[in-house]
Parts: C-alpha cells; structure tokens; sequence
C-alpha cells in the first residue's frame, strides 16, 4: 500500500505517460481551474433550463428523482447536488469522504494505478470530486441511484475519482450518466472509478454516455469481486463524440464470482471509440460474459474482449458483433487465454451489414423500408442483461429507444 505522499510522486512521474492503446490528447491545451457552481436543492434542480434537462434525461438523470433512490450531481468541478434516500446506502462527494472517513483511503487508488498513463496520473494531480456511493452490509437498493457528470465550461478538462462499494451481502443498482451541455464543443472528461464487490453482493452499473462532438473521454476503472458476488456492468454510447478510450477490467478473486459486461455503442462520422473490456476468472466456479453491439455510421470503431481463465471449472464467453451501416471500420478483436486444464472459454465474433432479404421479408408485411431498416437496427442494438431491477432496464430500453432514430 502507498502513501499519498508516495502516490503523488508515482504520479508526477507518469505524467507524460501515453496509453498503451488509441490516440493521444494532449492535456496541457484544456482547461484544468475550478469552476465555481451554486449547490441546488431538489425543487432548484427541477427549475434548470428545458434545454438542460433534455440533455440530462438522455444521460439517464431524472430531475424530479422519481424512481431513483439517491442523486449526485456535478457540474464541471463542483457537487451541485447530492443526496441518499435509501436506508443503508451512502451517497458522498469524494472529497469530502476522505476527509470526514478514514476507511475511505482503504480503497482510494487500491485497484486503477495512479501511474498506468498521464490521464490517470492527471486525475491524481489536479482532481476535482467524483463520488463514494456504498451499499451497507445486507442492505438492498429498491430504486438506483444515480449520478451525473455534467460540463458545461468550454474546454475544461473535468477529473474525477468514483468509488463504488458493496459491502458483504448488498445489493446496489446505479445508473450513471455522463453529459455536456447544449452549448458546450470541446472539452476532456478523465473518470477514474474502482469497484468493490464484497462476498455474496450484486452491483449493476450502467453508464450512458452523452456527449459533444469534440469530447475527449478517457475512463479508467477495475473492479475486484470476492466469493459469490456478481458485478453487470453496462454501458450505453448513442451520440457523437471525437474519441473515447476505455478497457474496463474486472478481477474475480473468490469461488463462484460473476462478471457481465455488456454494451451498445453507435458510431457517428469522425469518431475514434477504442473501447473493450477485461476480465480475470482466478478461482473455480467463477463466470464472465461480455456481450458488445456496435454500429458504424462512418466512425472507426475497436471492439476489444479479453478473457483470462486462471482456475478450473470457469466458464466464460465473448460475443462481439458490429453492424456497418454507412461507412467507416469495425475492429473486433476477441482474445481467450486459458492458464488451467479444465477451463470452458468461447468467443463469438462478427461484422456485417443490414441484410437486405431481411427488408425485403419486413417490407412484404406493409412497412416502409425506413421502418424495416429501424425495426432490425432495434433489434441488433436489444441486449438481454439479465439480473437487473426493472426500472434500471427500463431505462435502458429508453435511452435505446430514444437514440434509435439516429443510428440510421
């Protein structure tokens, strides 16, 4: 375990640090000074502009907190916003946990190392907040919490650090959007977040992303889950972005652990998305599934999977399937490694395009070819997640819904 002191300097020595994989942003041209944002009530944030909360909606952030068990809200460098209704989960600023909370720095910078490139050096150095949420030992969420990352200053590089825990025999739903606001081009979003999963939890985490067309966006997160947890972590990205460089990994350390990854990407003209996902089975009995969907609409799309069997009697499988619809370049690159004898490993992968006897059969049913070319693109982007509450998954169907319209 390091010191903050010994972190700091890990940092100050990766800050030049490229990442192994995608293009490269250069730092020093953004913005990195807080920005000062007045704290909003609940009535206050019903209040915000039309236009806003059209954009929040889309990232998943319901401004009236119906069917939502808690909030946090921040906008560029400040919490405006953050609270708990449920009995047994913690909704914290990160800042503020580590000073009022000495079992906060047991997990701060424990799993994503400080000095793995300069975007997570960077988030070391200049960090502005980002969230503790924490599920109680035993408690079980009704509804899920959610939280927003929301800028809204031009050019602003916005770093935060989440740490996201479910304590032995929680359950914990979050749904979790990412946003800019209507006016905003051009900025850089550094998310660093570590996931705890304690013995016989379950933690789904969805993340919806919404962009603007010249956004930057470089998460960095790793998850541990002990014995009998299950962590689903999905991910939704619908609208334009210049790039997105993201390899999420998951350790399953204790029997009988579960990893899903799932997520539905569309990709617009000019945007790079590098985006994959890891996860190590290291004792028996453990499961992992990623399933990703992507659509090209012209955008250079990585689709990377890697699985990592270290023990017998695991079962894992990979699925990644992109749909070219006008233009651009789908890579997928499934990787299965094997350590062990006794290890069941499978991968499932496949680029193509809007069959057109498809159309033709929908369009003898009495649709337009428009609607035929919808209803398949609805249905290749339908991902079964399996094992979440029903407002969490209604959600989702929403967001797909609601992004349908423009992937074709």
């Amino acid at each position: 375990m390091y010191s903050l002191e010994e972190l700091e300097q890990k940092a100050r020595q990766a800050v030049d640090k490229k990442a192994t994989f995608g293009d490269d942003v250069d730092l020093d041209s953004f913005d990195r000074s807080f920005v000062p944002h007045k704290y909003l009530a609940e009535e206050e944030i019903c209040a915000i502009p039309q236009e806003e909360q059209q954009r929040l909606i889309m990232s998943g952030l319901d401004v009236t907190d119906a069917g939502r068990g808690g909030t946090y809200f921040q906008k560029d460098t400040t919490v405006v916003h953050c609270h708990s209704d449920e009995e047994g989960i913690e909704v914290m600023p990160v800042t503020e946990a580590l000073k009022k909370h000495d079992w906060v720095k047991e997990y701060f910078w424990k799993l994503v190392p400080v000095d793995q490139d300069k975007y997570t050096a960077s988030a070391f150095l200049d960090l502005h907040d980002g969230y503790v949420i924490r599920a109680l030992p035993g408690s079980k969420s009704i509804y899920p919490i959610q939280a927003c990352l929301y800028l809204d200053k031009e050019n602003l590089q916005q770093n935060v650090h989440n740490l996201i825990i479910a304590e032995e025999g929680s359950e914990l739903h979050i749904i979790t959007g990412c946003a800019t606001s209507p006016h905003m081009k051009r900025g850089v979003h550094v998310g660093i977040s570590e996931f705890f999963v304690k013995k016989g939890a379950k933690l789904s985490f969805t993340m919806i992303h919404n962009w603007a067309e010249e956004m930057s966006v470089r998460p960095r997160s790793v998850a541990r889950v002990e014995e009998g947890g299950v962590f689903i972590n999905n991910y939704i990205c619908m609208k334009p972005v210049r790039s997105i460089q993201m390899y999420p990994t998951t350790h399953l350390v204790g029997d009988n652990a579960a990893a899903m990854f799932y997520s539905v990407i569309v990709g617009n003209p000019g945007s790079y998305l590098d985006i994959g996902g890891r996860i190590y089975l290291k004792n028996r009995g453990c499961r992992a599934e990623i399933v990703q969907r992507s659509i090209s609409n012209g955008a250079h799309i990585i689709n990377r999977g890697h699985l990592i069997g270290e023990a017998p009697d695991i079962k894992a499988h990979l699925e990644c399937k992109g749909l070219l619809l006008s233009g651009g370049i789908i890579d997928s690159i499934p990787q299965l490694e094997g350590h062990v004898e006794g290890v069941d490993m499978s991968h499932e992968a496949a680029v193509g395009k809007v069959a057109q006897e498809e159309i033709n059969y929908l369009m003898s049913r009495g649709i337009t070819e428009e609607e035929a070319t919808s209803t398949i693109v609805r249905g290749f982007l339908s991902v079964d997640i399996k094992g979440l509450p029903a407002p969490l998954k209604q959600e989702i169907d929403r967001a797909i819904d609601r992004s349908n319209k423009d992937a074709i």
